[in-house]
């Protein structure tokens, strides 16, 4: 009887957190770099959107907090209930978060593409050979 799917999935998403192969360690490694780049970049557009926002007229983004939230649900691509930047700095840091965002995921997407080629290919070898 052939694995059920749910269980090698969760067995290839384990071997990615443990690193088990080469394949899976390049799979964490570009995971993790996307992760911690993402983390550094919302807070520095969080400051940077607090900074040329908290004193335009009719902003809402008028603490570092409504600017955390806003800069995170932009990367997230989600968007948010708070209304779009005023000021002209904010606009450009608003389209550079969008770009980013879109960036990362076909990182991502390639990424997780690599890997499942990569993948199939050495199960496929690991069967002729065993």
């Amino acid at each position: 009887m052939p694995p059920r799917p749910l269980s090698v999935a969760i067995r290839e998403i384990r071997d990615v957190l443990r690193a088990a192969t080469p394949t899976h360690r390049r799979l964490r490694d570009a995971v993790t770099a996307v992760i911690v780049a993402t983390v550094g970049i919302d807070l520095l557009c969080a400051i940077a959107a607090f900074l040329l926002e908290r004193h335009a007229y009719h902003t809402e983004i008028r603490t570092l907090g409504s600017a955390a939230f806003w800069t995170t649900t932009q990367l997230l691509t989600v968007s948010s209930q708070i209304v779009n930047p005023i000021s002209a700095g904010a606009r450009l840091l608003d389209v550079f978060m969008e770009i980013y965002a879109i960036s990362v995921i076909a990182t991502l997407a390639g990424a997780l593409g690599s890997f499942l080629q990569k993948r199939g290919q050495e199960i496929d070898d690991h069967k002729r050979s065993g």
